[in-house]
């Protein structure tokens, strides 16, 4: 696959400047191996040269096949994901509507000036403790702030970003990515090239929205788009190294302060048993350091010394130093 894939920025440039689409495309690789080689002439008579082009149709029919199989189980499970999250959204609103209907009290009451005076010196005073409160909650958040994490965004709700022209999400697996469109469009009006490691994302006809390199590779066999109500387009991108969090989606968006990212926990579950536990004491070892305490590991290498001492009496440790 990857002596193949180094054609591909070629055969993309000749694609891209054949207005005939496929046939053309095929017309010209015919005719460049009828005019260049003897693949006609060396075995028409015997009917290989037509083998050869149906083996090989033949080869990449099967596997596009099973790709589209493949494609349209992720766009399933993308379809899932989403109507599970519309849902959720639905039901945090009828909550909350809930809530405020039941606090509501349609009761008309007589209230004297100075229950109203003192009601609203409550509420003035209630405001400014809560509005001190956050101040020092925020001098707090920036004098723990690392050097090198000042300037950098904070994530968004999905521990992503959100960008003038558009909004990613990720969790330690997957990236998904929302792009607002100009206008109502149709799949064929989309330009998407998804590589291992770049994107190119737009419509036809048009300067592209996104063109850039990840931050880390991707598996594109295992990404899929789709478009949502004609005017979105939503990009799931599969990670390949699945223990880290992405700061940008492509190196020239602004970073994000990773440190601040919330993993769902609900999500481990999902997860397989070692790949659960990585996480598990990756979580552990930041709320750890967050605390000023040791880390997982740090803290195995304090309890070995505490036996090594403990098993040695006679040897004097007061002169020595434990990083």
């Amino acid at each position: 696959m990857a002596d193949m894939e180094r054609f591909d920025s070629v055969l993309l440039s000749l694609a891209q400047q054949c207005e005939g689409g496929v046939p053309e495309l095929l017309d010209i690789v015919f005719g460049f191996m009828n005019r260049k080689t003897d693949f006609y002439s060396g075995g028409l008579e015997s009917g290989k040269a037509k083998k050869m082009v149906l083996d090989a149709f033949s080869k990449h029919a099967a596997s596009a096949e099973a790709e589209l199989v493949k494609k349209k189980a992720r766009l399933a499970e993308m379809d899932r994901k989403q109507k599970e999250r519309r849902e959720k959204e639905k039901k945090k609103e009828a909550e909350l509507e809930k809530q405020q209907q039941n606090g509501d009290d349609n009761r008309i009451v007589e209230v004297t000036d100075a229950e109203a005076e003192e009601f609203m010196k409550s509420k003035s005073e209630s405001a400014a403790k809560e509005n001190s409160v956050k101040t020092e909650e925020d001098k707090k958040d920036g004098e723990e702030e690392d050097e090198e994490d000042k300037g950098k965004m904070k994530p968004n709700a999905g521990n992503g970003a959100d960008l003038p022209n558009y909004k990613w999400t990720q969790t330690l697996e997957e990236i998904e990515l929302r792009v607002p469109l100009p206008m109502a469009v149709k799949a064929r009006d989309v330009v998407v090239n998804l590589a291992k490691k770049s994107l190119k994302l737009g419509l036809k006809g048009h300067p592209l929205i996104i063109d850039g390199e990840f931050e880390a590779n991707i598996k594109v066999e295992e990404s899929a788009w789709v478009l949502e109500d004609k005017r979105t387009l939503v990009l799931t991108i599969e990670k390949i190294n699945k223990m880290s969090w992405w700061s940008k989606l492509v190196l020239t968006d602004p970073d994000i302060n990773t440190k601040k990212v919330q993993p769902e926990n609900s999500k481990l579950s999902d997860l397989d048993g070692e790949t659960r536990s990585m996480v598990e004491k990756m979580m552990y070892d930041q709320r750890q350091k967050e605390m000023g305490k040791p880390t997982s590991d740090e803290q195995k290498k304090e309890d070995m010394m505490k036996k090594f001492m403990g098993a040695h009496p006679e040897m004097d440790f007061s002169k020595c130093k434990f990083n």
